[in-house]
């Protein structure tokens, strides 16, 4: 079944998206989303941030392996294939962290003994993967007909050696950050599902990113519901 996505993965790059336009004052790169891409899931989505493209599948809820049942709530799958080559220790990590996402909102007690997996394909990494990569989910789920309690997105900050607060960075911006956050958050109160850090920063500096992280997704929930909007009106 993940074969079927980075088979089309190559199809996508070169197909045509609904965008929407930064709001006034939002930071973050230019977005794009287009969604029931692919036939073999039950749901899928292609999210771009600037030139960060993921690619995501679901499937599910379905039949699940005796081994993962588990008897109040469906069993929450994550897969991240990487662009080239097998997944690493990264993939895996980030798996664990979008897993932990999906399952704070996703209402498996109303599917139990149900598998719900989400295949995510990385089309192309020029930095904040890992909210695109929560972005394509939260959309990819959406489209499956998951019941899930909220929407959720990702957001990362970068910090450099400055102290200066860099929304949604580049890959360049990164790697050049003293410290990179990604917040996952859930669309009706802000609250903070999942965060990862890597670098040194102050408690200060964390709560200044986590409320920049706030303020942003709110525009990614906007777009969100625009883009719904321009799929359902069209249908």
């Amino acid at each position: 079944m993940e074969g079927a996505i980075q088979a089309d993965a190559k199809v996508y790059s070169e197909a045509g998206t609904e965008s929407s336009p930064r709001g006034p004052g939002c930071s973050l790169r230019h977005f794009a989303c287009e969604q029931n891409l692919l036939s073999r899931p039950d749901g899928s989505a292609s999210f771009l941030q600037g030139d960060t493209s993921v690619l995501a599948g679901v499937y599910g809820p379905a039949e699940v392996k005796v081994s993962k049942e588990i008897f109040n709530k469906a069993t929450l799958e994550v897969i991240l294939r990487p662009k080239i080559g097998l997944p690493g220790v990264a993939e895996k990590s980030r798996e664990r962290l979008i897993r932990n996402t999906c399952e704070a909102v996703v209402l498996g007690a109303l599917h139990p003994r149900t598998s719900i997996t989400v295949v995510l394909q990385v089309v192309s990494d020029a930095g904040s993967l890992l909210a695109c990569c929560l972005n394509a989910a939260c959309m990819a789920l959406v489209d499956a007909g998951v019941p899930m309690r909220a929407l959720f997105c990702g957001v990362t900050c970068a910090l450099d050696s400055d102290g200066t607060l860099v929304l949604d960075p580049t890959a360049k911006q990164e790697k050049e950050a003293r410290a990179v956050l990604t917040f996952a958050l859930d669309s009706v109160e802000q609250k903070l599902l999942m965060s990862t850090t890597k670098g040194l920063y102050s408690d200060a500096e964390l709560q200044q990113c986590l409320a920049a992280a706030q303020a942003a997704s709110q525009h990614v929930f906007r777009f969100y519901r625009e883009s719904l909007q321009r799929r359902y009106s069209k249908s």
